[in-house]
């Protein structure tokens, strides 16, 4: 059962004192005595109760309060995660609710921060996308006791079953690599991230079976741990110098792809002649380069607007109670200049 956050009349009912009695000692007024004070702040301490800060700074009503949404993003600096924001922000205005945003840098224990400070100011819902490295889950469950709705999107809590809105990552993945296939390439790396984390999975059973049906043997030291443009700029030297060297690469996201496209053309090799290369996002930078960059579309704005939609139903009590609502958002493969036509 959720736990109901309790308010300052809720303490002053218990200690028989005013409710203005409680925020003054909360506030450590000296018009309340030290014996008091303590004795307030102690019991609000033991009940795991702080004031409503956040609302109280920007003067939200009781019913502007309830209308707060808190969004916590890996990176708001990361093209697909701002424009799922540009598409969260455009639905959660359409229908009445302010954002607060926060942003978790990739770290567990910034996203801890950011689910309790929301918990604390009661914001009536979550959307997140979790860290790369989050292996427990305690602060979101915290979230959905005290009846807080939480909606994933993109990265999603696999240890929870709650409401979700993804991209197709498998399909989108193997439409990616079987338009590699289809282009002559036979050995194919794919770049990525650890495999905790679950979108990885997915793109990674993508490239697998596209490897399986048109039979190419699956070479495990082409399945390499790299998910940004440093780490592949450093890397792929030593890859392409092999003998056996890859012919094709599918990368996790835009900016590993062009760390693959810039040191291929550094090296000689002539994109997509010698090497060819397949992206995933599709942001601004994959036609900022030359060649363009092949890539798949993973429909941001969309993703945003169905967790509005899917945390406004919950809000507004139109799911069924108990019920998990998951979301998939198809991609579709934008083929530019960095793999030759088919």
């Amino acid at each position: 059962m959720a736990k109901r956050q309790i308010t300052m009349k809720d303490i002053a009912e218990t200690l028989g004192v005013s409710v203005a009695t409680v925020s003054r000692a909360l506030k450590n007024s000296p018009l309340i005595s030290e014996e008091q004070r303590k004795r307030i702040q102690d019991y609000a301490a033991q009940c795991n109760f702080v004031p409503n800060f956040l609302a109280a700074n920007l003067r939200f009503n009781g019913s502007m309060q309830s209308r707060l949404i808190g969004v916590i993003m890996p990176q708001i600096a990361h093209y697909y995660f701002s424009t799922v924001l540009s598409g969260i922000e455009q639905e959660a205005s359409k229908r009445g609710y302010v954002l607060v945003v926060a942003q978790s840098d990739e770290r567990y224990e910034r996203e801890v921060q950011i689910c309790d400070v929301f918990r604390k100011n009661r914001v009536c819902g979550v959307i997140v996308s979790q860290a790369k490295d989050t292996v427990k889950y305690d602060h979101f469950q915290q979230l959905l006791d005290f009846d807080i709705p939480l909606v994933f999107y993109d990265r999603i809590c696999t240890g929870i079953n709650t409401n979700r809105v993804v991209v197709d990552d498998y399909n989108g993945a193997f439409s990616a690599v079987e338009h590699l296939i289809k282009c002559g390439c036979r050995r194919i790396a794919f770049y990525r991230t650890p495999m905790k984390i679950e979108i990885t999975k997915n793109r990674y059973n993508g490239y697998r079976d596209a490897l399986l049906k048109y039979k190419i043997p699956i070479d495990d030291s082409l399945d390499i741990v790299c998910d940004n443009r440093i780490d592949a700029e450093v890397l792929t030297p030593e890859i392409l110098s092999r003998e056996n060297r890859p012919d094709g690469f599918f990368a996790i996201n835009d900016d590993t792809a062009l760390g693959i496209l810039y040191s291929a053309k550094r090296l000689g090799f002539s994109v997509p002649d010698d090497i060819q290369i397949c992206g995933f996002s599709n942001g601004i930078r994959a036609i900022s380069c030359e060649p363009m960059l092949t890539t798949v579309e993973q429909r941001g704005m969309m993703i945003g607007r169905e967790a509005v939609d899917v945390l406004d139903k919950c809000i507004e009590g139109k799911k069924p109670l108990g019920s998990v609502d998951k979301r998939i958002v198809k991609t579709r493969l934008i083929v530019r200049g960095t793999t030759r036509k088919v």
